[in-house]
C-alpha cells in the first residue's frame, strides 16, 4: 500500500533514537523529508546520518527541549526555516524509563510527577501549540502521541497518570482540529525492544537474581504474541496513522504492544 507521503513534512519530537528514531526512518522510507528534535545535537546528528544513509531522503535535525516553551517555539521556528510547513507531528519525547522498578506511594514525590508530565504531557501540547496552526491553514494535517500502555495497568502512579493524559489531550485535540483537516491520535505501546533494552533486562536480572532471559521471558509472558515487539513495528503503526490513508480514525487510542492477554478494551 502506497501510504501517499511523498513530499510531506514532518518532524519527529524523540527522534535520536527508539520508537522516535524508527518512525523517522520508516517516513523517510515512505518518501516524507524528516525532521528529528531531541536533545542531544550529537544523538540528533549521528541518527540523521544513519537514516539518510538507510532511505536516501533528506533528513534534518533541530535541537529541543519539550520541557522548555521557549525551546519548543525555537524549535519550530528552525523546522519552518528547514521545510517550511510541517504536515505530521510525531510525539515521542518523554523521560526514559531506567530499568528499574517503579516508585511505590511513599516515594512517589512532587519532583518526579512534575519532571515527568511536564516533558511528556506538557511537552506534547507545546509542541502541539507551535505546530498545529500552520496545519489548520493548510488544511491537513497528522498528529500521533505515542504514550503507553501504561494507560491501561497498574503499577506505575505516574506511568499511568501521563499516558491517561496524553489519551484525554488526544481525544480534545481530535474534536477541535478534526473539523479543520487534522488528525490527531495516539498509540499505546507496550514493552518494546529498542536499543536500550539489553541494558533494561540487565539491569532487571540483576536486581532479581536471575538471567536476562528470564527477564525478557517473563515479559514476553505478557503479550499475546508471546514476545516483545520491535521499535520498528510499532513504527509501521505511526506511519500509517501519520499518513492520508488513516482518515478514519481520529481521536482514539491505538494499542501497538503485541497484545494484553485476556484484557478486552472496546
Amino acid at each position: 500500500m502506497d501510504l501517499q507521503l511523498s513530499g510531506r513534512r514532518a518532524l519527529v519530537a524523540g527522534g535520536s533514537r527508539g520508537i522516535g528514531k524508527a518512525t523517522a526512518r520508516i517516513l523517510a522510507f515512505e518518501g516524507a523529508e524528516v525532521i528529528i528534535a531531541a536533545r542531544s545535537a550529537a544523538a540528533l546528528a549521528r541518527a540523521a546520518e544513519e537514516i539518510r544513509a538507510d532511505t536516501g531522503s533528506k533528513v534534518h535535525w533541530v535541537t529541543v527541549d519539550t520541557g522548555d516553551d521557549a525551546s519548543v517555539r525555537s524549535m519550530a521556528a528552525e523546522a519552518a526555516d528547514l521545510v517550511g510547513r510541517i504536515d505530521i507531528l510525531v510525539n515521542c519525547a518523554a523521560v526514559p524509563g531506567s530499568g528499574h522498578e517503579a516508585p511505590r506511594l511513599e516515594s512517589t514525590t512532587d519532583e518526579l510527577f512534575w519532571a515527568d508530565v511536564n516533558v511528556k504531557v506538557l511537552g506534547y501540547l507545546r509542541c502541539i501549540r507551535a505546530l498545529a496552526p500552520s496545519m489548520v491553514s493548510a488544511g491537513w494535517g497528522r498528529i500521533v502521541n505515542v504514550s503507553g500502555l501504561a494507560a491501561r495497568t497498574t503499577g506505575s502512579i505516574i506511568g499511568s497518570v501521563r499516558n491517561v493524559s496524553v489519551a484525554a489531550m488526544t481525544k480534545n485535540l481530535a474534536d477541535e482540529l478534526g473539523p479543520k483537516g487534522i488528525n490527531v491520535t495516539v498509540v499505546h505501546p507496550g514493552i518494546t525492544r529498542t536499543e536500550r533494552t539489553s541494558g533494561v533486562l540487565l539491569s532487571a536480572a540483576e536486581r532479581e537474581g536471575v538471567e536476562p532471559a528470564d527477564v525478557e521471558r517473563r515479559m514476553a509472558g505478557t503479550t499475546s504474541i508471546g514476545r516483545l515487539t520491535t521499535a520498528d513495528e510499532v513504527a509501521a503503526v505511526i506511519a500509517f496513522l501519520a499518513s492520508p490513508r488513516s482518515v478514519a480514525i481520529n481521536g482514539d487510542a491505538v494499542a501497538c504492544g503485541g497484545g494484553s492477554p485476556r484484557a478486552i478494551h472496546y
